[in-house]
């Protein structure tokens, strides 16, 4: 598996990678997958769970306790489960995001897949993800996955984020640089 070194080298990357090899030793990879997305989801959506995640005065059995019932609340298959455990055992719990997004990325390297975000200052249509989504694959050389945002602050134009590469099309970046010319 070619997994980029800065993955590995991240403690949550670690976790992850570990992770990834016991699912797909089980064969568990796609459920693991889906529940770590569940997971996810849920750390954005709760402040609750992000508060029992990251505060350093809930002890780690109480963390194993309340993420077991979490876990069992969102119906997690139980690899998932125990390496939830593992996490608040190990006083880790607080890195569960970087780890869902860690293991989204080594899922999606194993496919062959890149994950690009990108962010408008306005919500796209089908039609326009679409064909984004098609030039993206083109340039790339291998199927790419999208993951949208809205940010009013572009004023107009993308920002496309695959890996470390930045296409920045946004009018807010055009009209900083025209400042930038016009000043010197």
């Amino acid at each position: 598996m070619d997994i980029s070194a800065g993955i590995q080298a991240s403690l949550a990357g670690r976790y992850a990678s570990a992770l990834f090899e016991l699912a797909s030793e089980a064969g568990t990879v796609t459920a693991v997958e889906s529940d770590l997305e569940t997971l996810g989801q849920a750390l954005s959506e709760s402040a609750d769970l992000r508060a029992l995640t990251t505060n350093p005065r809930i002890g780690r059995k109480a963390q194993g306790a309340a993420v077991e019932a979490v876990a069992a609340s969102l119906g997690v298959s139980d690899l998932t489960k125990k390496f939830l455990g593992t996490l608040a055992g190990n006083g880790r719990l607080s890195h569960l995001g970087d780890v869902v997004r860690a293991f989204r990325t080594i899922a999606a390297a194993q496919r062959g897949e890149v994950t690009a975000e990108v962010t408008s200052a306005h919500a796209l249509t089908d039609a326009q993800i679409d064909q984004l989504k098609q030039k993206l694959t083109a340039r790339e050389g291998r199927t790419v996955k999208l993951s949208t945002k809205v940010d009013p602050d572009l004023l107009g134009g993308l920002v496309v984020t695959i890996g470390s590469k930045r296409i920045d099309g946004s009018i807010r970046t055009r009209l900083n640089s025209l400042e930038q010319a016009m000043k010197a």
